[in-house]
């Protein structure tokens, strides 16, 4: 059974840096698409990054383009989130999710981690 599991997330001020880190189960790690989105108090969950199996594709959402890095290291089964010149906006639960081999959605979810930026 697939598993992710988050960390990482903690109180940083305006302008700090984060690195999430989403570590998988499962021995087909390398083969999916893995996801980290973001759900705000009051707000509808979001999307953040997205990264390829390989890790040669990524996608990011407009609000974090320049700012954000999603990486992957298969060998230790973990896709990580790096945040710099974080905002108070970027305050939510960061979650990672696997996508389904060969369409748009995501199928195992994990926890979530808090971010909170203080201005």
């Amino acid at each position: 059974q697939v598993q992710l599991v988050e960390s990482g997330g903690g109180l940083v001020q305006a302008g700090d840096s984060l690195r999430l880190s989403c570590a998988a189960s499962g021995r087909t790690f390398n083969m999916w698409r893995v996801g980290w989105f973001r759900q705000a108090p009051g707000k509808e969950r979001e999307f953040v990054a997205r990264i390829s199996g390989s890790g040669g594709a990524t996608l990011y959402a407009d609000s974090v383009k320049g700012r954000f890095t999603i990486s992957r290291d298969n060998a230790k089964n973990t896709v990580y989130l790096q945040m710099n010149s974080l905002k108070p906006e970027d305050t939510a639960v960061y979650y990672c999710a696997k996508g389904v081999l060969g369409k748009s959605e995501y199928d195992v979810w994990g926890q979530g981690t808090q971010v909170t930026v203080s201005s």
